[in-house]
């Protein structure tokens, strides 16, 4: 066991601050690694946004992709982020992410987590979105961490300042409910604190135009550990990228999520107007930016009986059979019957459909060029077998997608490009790896890939 440092009231080699994707894979790197860890978690209930999300992970290379006929690998996923990413990526986390990503998807298969068959997301030039069940992963990461008896589990314990000495980060001050608390750390500290959807102060900072966009994420993801290292002078990048998902019912709740991507099976969205205002095909963020500048921020996903045969029945964003059971997804049996029930003009919605129907069959989408379904994947096809669905779409930060400076090893950099002595940081927290856009699944993948890439980091090299 490790030593307790004089004037901690506990200790662990590896100081873990945040229970959700990136924490939990760490904590069992680490452990794996014959660390001792502690792994704070503030909320009662590990997995944070994680636990909220729609298990979505991108992998490139998988059997699942093999058996469906889908030629993929590292290099052509890491194009496709450069290309969302409008070249803002940091080169040298993508190439981590690409060497460690088809092995991470193989270990967190050993830890019992099954993944669906590849389906087509947002960003993603052939289907490489493989989902999970959010909840029950959790389950078997904490079974996973309990199993090495090397990981202790603090709950409902919230890390409130980093301590340092002799230049070293070297453990984190907490609270246990009233109770005050030092946790000595002799290899450092990792952070894994998320995003901060639910910290309105720093979205009024640094994301005044999503002041229309829902808010949406753990009660936990208000932003503690970027303050907390910032306090230290970390640097901060890609703060001026955050922007909303499109496709979250109105309805939605900040830890509540409902939502669709039917866009990308071959819906359109329109305002209420009835007219079309995006390419449909962009990346989800791109189109939740649209949607904020359309009367009232809302949009509507129309389709057909095509799209929705297309839709798969298995608790996906593209799950509109779900979305319909649940009321949620609005059908009619003309058009005109839907924009009524919509209360969006009819007269340009049909006008709108004409059109784009015509567009499609020609082969030219005359009003916004779109040519795919996502990013060169599938075509477009007339919206025109009865019966008619719109789901009701907003924008919402679901994800901030920006954060903390951190290079290769994940040690996390202050305003003049040098490491913060053992202080590291993975997953949501940090920036530089998504650039200007997002890709579906790969706040996942990445907090997996880069929380398992900290640890080793840690116990591994001298920081």
């Amino acid at each position: 066991m490790a030593t307790r440092p004089r004037g901690f009231d506990e200790t662990a080699d590896l100081v873990i601050v945040g229970a959700g994707m990136a924490g939990f894979c760490c904590a069992i790197e680490a452990a794996n690694l014959g660390a001792t860890v502690i792994l704070l978690e503030k909320e009662a209930e590990t997995g944070g946004s994680s636990r909220l999300s729609g298990g979505s992970f991108a992998f490139a290379g998988t059997d699942q992709q093999e058996a469906a006929g889908i030629e993929d690998d590292s290099p052509r996923m890491l194009e496709d982020l450069r290309r969302v990413g409008q070249h803002k990526n940091n080169e040298a986390l993508l190439r981590a992410f690409g060497e460690a990503q088809l092995n991470t998807w193989r270990w967190l298969q050993s830890l019992g987590l099954t993944f669906g068959s590849p389906k087509a997301g947002s960003g993603q030039s052939v289907p490489r979105t493989h989902r999970a069940d959010p909840v029950g992963m959790f389950g078997l990461l904490g079974d996973a961490s309990a199993r090495s008896g090397r990981v202790r589990l603090l709950c409902q314990t919230e890390a409130i300042r980093l301590l340092r000495a002799d230049g070293k980060v070297n453990g984190v001050q907490a609270a246990e409910g009233n109770r005050a608390m030092t946790i000595g750390a002799n290899r450092g500290v990792v952070l894994t604190t998320g995003g901060f959807m639910r910290g309105e102060a720093l979205l009024e900072n640094f994301a005044p135009g999503q002041a229309q966009a829902l808010r949406m994420g753990a009660a936990g993801c208000t932003g503690d550990g970027l303050r907390m290292a910032w306090q230290l002078g970390a640097d901060l990048c890609d703060m001026g990228y955050i922007s909303g998902t499109f496709g979250i019912h109105p309805d939605s709740g900040p830890e509540d999520h409902h939502f669709l991507h039917s866009i990308y099976l071959g819906a359109i969205a329109v305002n209420r107007a009835g007219h079309r205002f995006v390419d449909e095909s962009l990346s989800y963020k791109l189109v939740g930016d649209a949607c904020l500048r359309q009367p009232g921020a809302i949009g509507f996903q129309i389709f057909d009986q095509t799209v929705m045969e297309r839709s798969p029945a298995d608790g996906s964003s593209f799950d509109a059979g779900a979305e319909l059971r649940a009321g949620r997804l609005i059908t009619e049996a003309t058009v005109p019957a839907l924009a009524e029930c919509l209360d969006i003009d009819a007269t340009g919605l049909v006008t709108t459909l004409r059109r784009y129907n015509a567009d499609v069959a020609r082969g030219d989408d005359s009003a916004f060029g779109r040519t795919s379904l996502t990013s060169g994947w599938g075509k477009p096809a007339p919206i025109e077998h009865a019966p008619f669905y719109a789901y009701p779409s907003r924008s919402a930060v679901v994800g901030t997608y920006c954060g903390l400076v951190v290079d290769a090893q994940l040690r996390v950099h202050d305003v003049f490009a040098a490491p913060i002595r053992q202080l590291l940081a993975a997953g949501h927290v940090t920036g530089g790896f998504h650039g200007a856009g997002y890709m579906t699944g790969t706040a996942l993948s990445k907090a997996a890939v880069f929380g398992r890439l900290a640890a080793r980091s840690a116990m591994t090299s001298s920081i």
